[in-house]
């Protein structure tokens, strides 16, 4: 007797000590290629950059909140309500919630399922089962069984890990994206928000004008009532007043239309949104560019594109263990009995244990073609993750172009308004000492108003240059 419980306790070591060995072994290996980031072609320094801009950390200049360095309360009271409301934003979150929730299932593959089940069951075995042995007809009995089953499947060749893996870097991922879509949300309002001040200082300039316009078409009345001027130079300056009050008004389409687009932003309806006119009087920033390869650590949808390579590499894996036999170990016990009184009697007690091995042997190349697809969707992974890298080059290059060529334009408009507002002061001399026509006035004025609307539009376009290269540069955001 004791040499068969001898017996029964050394085939339980046994079993324990290669249920153990199996499991050491299956925590070493995982099929499938292990994850290395491609590498991508990168330039040394920006073509469009200025050695002063290249040398100057980015981290210096673009905070966080790096619509600050603007300096307009106003905006930066807008863009602290993008998170809280915007709900593209919103989405972007939710879908990252989703993601790491699929991690969590993910990961559950690692423990064994392990289920409850309780039944009572009336029996009456058939009287043909019986009817050979001489005995009579069994008695119906009941039945009452409590069985708990657990399975695990042994992850032996790396398929759960893989699986995890690849769900891990999805939801890392969906972090780059829900960044990503912060950037975009602040951008866009900071573009619109400096498109509006644009047309307020356009609208601020054509007031000017009118007033203007009201005293040249003053003087000439008195001119015409004088004699000294013709009627045809009083029609003609009231036409210059009223062209140029239709297009004050006309500023107002446009304006309210980014009222609303900064409002949708915002996650508002237009109806709850109003901006109060004021003039246009930040100051461009001069941002650095600091070397390409920053790149591959700033911007969002580079850190996405990345982590969806890791992603695609990791279902490589998956598929390969598809070839390689799927281990399991299966136990149940429980209580057994017909009679409820002794129902969870320890007499009662039964139980099984036992390591399965399965393996497909045909499959129609099902496999093969799920690791072909693997391959390939890794492939257009890594096709994707450098055409981003490249894309993100050419929006830094563009708006570091723009950014210098402006400021360029901008100097030299703003000599051509001051030769203009120069011009028309000598044409209204000259038409009040009565040595040109007002026709020569209304050519100065022309020249003047427009002059000065293209060195709004420029300061306008220069802001939009400076938020487009944020943006490109991937804001205050680093993959770290």
């Amino acid at each position: 007797m004791n040499s068969h419980h001898y017996f029964n306790r050394a085939n339980y070591r046994g079993f324990i000590y290669g249920l153990i060995a199996l499991l050491i072994f299956a925590s070493a290996c995982s099929v499938g290629p292990d994850y290395r980031r491609p590498p991508v072609t990168t330039p040394a320094n920006y073509k469009e950059a200025e050695p002063a801009a290249t040398a100057q950390s980015i981290d210096d200049v673009i905070k966080t909140k790096w619509w600050e360095m603007f300096a307009d309360p106003e905006l930066n009271a807008l863009e602290e309500q993008v998170d809280l409301s915007n709900q593209t934003v919103a989405q972007a979150e939710a879908r990252y919630r989703q993601a790491r929730a699929l991690v969590v299932s993910a990961r559950a593959a690692y423990y064994p399922t392990v289920t409850l089940g309780v039944g009572i069951t009336r029996e009456q075995t058939s009287p043909t089962v019986n009817s050979g042995s001489g005995k009579k007809d069994a008695a119906p009995f009941t039945d009452h069984t409590m069985p708990i089953d657990v399975s695990w499947e042994i992850d032996v060749w790396g398929r759960i890990r893989r699986t995890v893996e690849s769900s891990e870097a999805n939801a890392q991922a969906n972090v780059a994206d829900l960044e990503a879509a912060k950037l975009s949300a602040r951008a866009q309002l900071a573009q619109a928000y400096f498109q509006l001040r644009t047309l307020d200082a356009q609208k601020q300039l054509l007031d000017a004008t009118v007033v203007a316009d009201q005293k040249s078409l003053e003087l000439t009345n008195n001119r015409y009532n004088s004699g000294v001027a013709s009627r045809g130079d009083v029609l003609q300056a009231e036409t210059q007043l009223k062209t140029t009050q239709a297009q004050a008004i006309d500023t107002g389409v446009q304006r309210a239309q980014l009222e609303h687009a900064i409002a949708l932003l915002i996650g508002k309806a237009p109806a709850d949104l109003s901006i109060s006119v004021a003039p246009l009087k930040t100051t461009p920033p001069a941002l650095p560019a600091g070397v390409p390869e920053e790149i591959l650590k700033r911007r969002p949808d580079v850190a996405a594109a990345e982590r969806l390579m890791a992603s695609a590499n990791a279902q490589i894996g998956v598929a390969e263990a598809a070839y390689y036999p799927n281990v399991s170990l299966n136990t149940t016990g429980g209580f057994e009995s017909s009679n409820a009184a002794k129902w969870f009697s320890w007499m009662g007690r039964f139980w099984s244990a036992g390591l399965g091995m399965t393996q497909t042997l045909f499959d129609g190349g099902l496999r093969g073609g799920q690791l072909d697809q693997a391959r390939a969707a890794y492939d257009a992974s890594v096709a994707s993750y450098r055409q981003t890298v490249l894309t993100g080059y050419q929006e830094v290059e563009d708006n570091l172009a723009a950014q210098r060529i402006l400021r360029d334009e901008a100097n030299m408009q703003d000599e051509a308004v001051n030769a203009a507002q120069q011009s028309l002061a000598v044409t209204m001399n000259q038409y009040q000492a009565g040595t040109v026509s007002y026709l020569n006035v209304i050519v100065a004025q022309t020249i003047a108003l427009s002059n000065q609307r293209t060195a709004v539009d420029i300061l306008g376009r220069r802001l939009t240059a400076n938020v487009l290269l944020v943006k490109a540069l991937g804001g205050g955001w680093k993959t770290s």
